[in-house]
């Protein structure tokens, strides 16, 4: 050992360098930090409080005697697809998450740790499952104070809610390319919004598609938010369609299996 070898030792200690953090660990460390930037900023609640607490009640008394003829009615339709357009419209924040890091460095400092490397994603996609979790109750909430019941029960909901998060948890891995290949949040949050409007409003989210036109009723059916809605729809309602649930399970496995690799090749690429 050469004297500025010991003279190290001296100040750092003789004992053994500790062992590195499991995945599993590491990729919960970065999922608690998600957790913890909501504490140090909790205006990031708004996007799980408020807008679901505005659309329920905007879409439920706006549409909902013109629609239904009652919005009592049209609660019981629409709560399920509102359930799902508000989780799958936040799961965009994963990738201005990202981004924002980046644009702070934040990123390169992960990246530097002696951790195992796709934790950092792992983790935030952990974080904002707990978020689609908080999201899903409020929604629920909103929808039982102001008259809606579900006829599956507990289980039923609790079952689309499950199938809401799965799925929303594999959509995410798309917005993680996209977090990590577009410039700036501002461009991230127009690029979002672009894909995602379509998606969830040209759906079965508000109105059956047997009552529209019949070019837009063709998009509407092979629409994958239709799929989602329909399936949390038939499990709250107490009538689950195992072919639609089956579906959206097999659709996450897809979006997982094409989106995941792509996402892990950007970020070690990433300079």
């Amino acid at each position: 050992m050469t004297q500025l070898d010991a003279r190290v030792t001296a100040v750092l200690g003789g004992a053994e360098r500790p062992a590195p953090a499991s995945p599993v660990a590491s990729s919960v460390a970065f999922g608690w930090r998600a957790m913890l930037k909501i504490k140090h900023v909790p205006e990031q609640l708004f996007d799980v409080t408020m807008f679901p607490v505005m659309f329920t009640l905007m879409f439920t008394y706006v549409f909902g005697g013109a629609i239904a003829g009652s919005p009592g009615e049209y609660l019981q339709y629409a709560l399920p697809g509102i359930l799902v357009q508000t989780v799958v419209f936040i799961t965009m924040y994963t990738a201005l998450t990202v981004n924002t890091d980046i644009e702070k460095g934040v990123f390169d400092r992960i990246r530097a740790l002696p951790v195992w490397r796709p934790s950092m994603l792992v983790g935030a996609l952990l974080g904002d499952s707990a978020r689609y979790a908080m999201a899903s109750t409020v929604v629920l909430t909103v929808g039982l104070l102001i008259g809606y019941r579900a006829p599956g029960g507990v289980l039923g909901v609790l079952a689309a809610v499950v199938l809401l998060v799965v799925f929303c948890f594999s959509l995410t891995w798309l917005w993680l390319i996209v977090g990590l290949k577009v410039r700036t949040p501002n461009a991230v949050m127009g690029t979002s919004m672009m894909v995602l409007f379509p998606l969830t409003f040209v759906s079965s989210v508000f109105a059956p598609p047997e009552t529209m036109p019949g070019w837009l009723r063709a998009f509407v059916e092979v629409n994958p938010v239709t799929l989602l809605v329909e399936a949390a729809r038939g499990l709250m309602n107490g009538n689950p369609d195992v072919g639609d649930v089956l579906g959206v399970l097999g659709l996450s496995v897809l979006l997982i299996a094409v989106f995941a690799p792509i996402a892990m090749r950007i970020f070690n690429r990433k300079n």
